[in-house]
């Protein structure tokens, strides 16, 4: 009798590594909890049509000078004379309903679009955890979770979020996994899971915006199961799955 075929699920942990993982997956789900991932699908809660991801500033603002709203966050902070940058609390009101909205930021952006050169690409948070999970169990297919991290380095947010869908995908039995990296972000969701706040208390992008005064950001941030949107990237833009 043969073994029943199992998916495959890793942890990337940095868009700088996509290259040695990109060949073997048929989906990819990218990960940038504080706050770039969460920011779109807070934007797709409240409304948004559609969300278009730049890499660059330059991008960014010449399709706000065409009419778009626009965001855009270097840093953790707005940069000047956009709408908003990546704070899920500006995704929030009638502004966003029906609209169309460029948003790029340090990491997040970056990370989707590198991987929708070559993949299907869905945005996962921890405010939309379980409908990821929910997805990848009723569709399995070999999906790589690539963590934004922070400049091209690893950053513990992102990795326990995809240890937090590996965990459960590996308990479905429809998916095995072989990656060290894998392996680490599911130990660092154990430590985690019980107070993701107290865990990343020190953790270096949590510490930055708390210099921001982004508290209220980072609360909301790390409270899962907020919405049960997936965005997916779809012909040069994401668009609710």
């Amino acid at each position: 009798m043969s073994e029943t075929k199992k998916y495959r699920v890793e942890v990337c942990f940095s868009p700088e590594e996509f290259d040695l993982y990109k060949q073997e997956y048929k989906a990819v789900v990218a990960i940038d909890v504080l706050r770039a991932t969460t920011a779109i699908c807070t934007a797709f809660q409240h409304g948004a049509e559609k969300m278009i991801p730049v890499s660059t500033v330059e991008e960014a603002r010449a399709l706000k000078e065409k009419g778009f709203l626009a965001g855009a966050e270097r840093n953790g902070q707005i940069v000047e004379g956009f709408d908003f940058g990546n704070s899920p609390y500006s995704y929030m009101g009638e502004h966003i309903k029906g609209q169309t909205l460029v948003l790029t930021t340090t990491n997040g952006t970056k990370a989707i679009n590198r991987a929708a050169e070559t993949h299907e690409v869905y945005v996962g948070a921890l405010v939309n955890l379980d409908a990821i999970i929910k997805l990848l169990i009723e569709q399995p297919t070999d999906v790589l979770l690539l963590a934004s991290g922070w400049q091209g380095k690893f950053n513990l947010e992102d990795s326990i979020c995809a240890g937090a869908i590996t965990e459960a995908l590996l308990e479905s039995g429809l998916y095995m996994s072989d990656e060290d990296s894998t392996i680490a972000a599911m130990f660092l969701f154990k430590k985690a899971k019980d107070n993701y706040f107290g865990f990343l208390k020190a953790s270096s992008h949590r510490r930055r915006l708390k210099n921001l005064n982004l508290n209220e950001d980072i609360k909301y941030c790390l409270t899962p199961n907020q919405t049960e949107i997936i965005p997916v990237y779809r012909d040069g833009a994401l668009v609710k799955l």
